[in-house]
């Protein structure tokens, strides 16, 4: 089961609410798709600046793999206020611990509304579907 303190999006991205900000990153299921369960596989990220403003449901990076190119897109609006670079040159950060070490961008909401998003239960029945 993935965490239950925070929300998913059907694009297999989190948020976790941090205090007046919120953390932004990709689920296990993502990583593993991009990269068959070999770190290696993940070749590039391309992250925001700081200052950024992004709405809901738009793309803010992505991430390419020996397999795939895919969009990153942010679950909330608001401002990007921090980027964690580190995974820009350190992609096995995102097979080793997507959940922590593995956030992507922090956010100064809009909103903390996050009733538009699946709980970790509808996230487990979301990938579990045939697609």
């Amino acid at each position: 089961m993935r965490p239950n303190d925070r929300k998913y999006t059907e694009t297999h991205e989190w948020v976790k609410i941090d205090g007046d900000t919120m953390l932004i990153g990709i689920t296990d299921f993502a990583v593993n798709e991009l990269s068959n369960g070999n770190a290696d596989d993940l070749v590039y990220c391309d992250l925001p600046e700081a200052g950024r403003m992004v709405e809901a449901g738009e793309t803010f990076g992505e991430i390419e793999s020996v397999k795939a190119v895919s969009d990153l897109n942010s679950p909330v609006a608001g401002e990007v206020i921090e980027t964690n670079t580190a995974i820009e040159d350190h992609l096995e950060v995102l097979s080793k611990d997507p959940w922590n070490a593995g956030w992507m961008i922090r956010i100064k909401p809009n909103s903390k509304n996050l009733d538009h998003l699946m709980s970790a239960e509808q996230y487990e029945k979301h990938i579990s579907q045939p697609h």
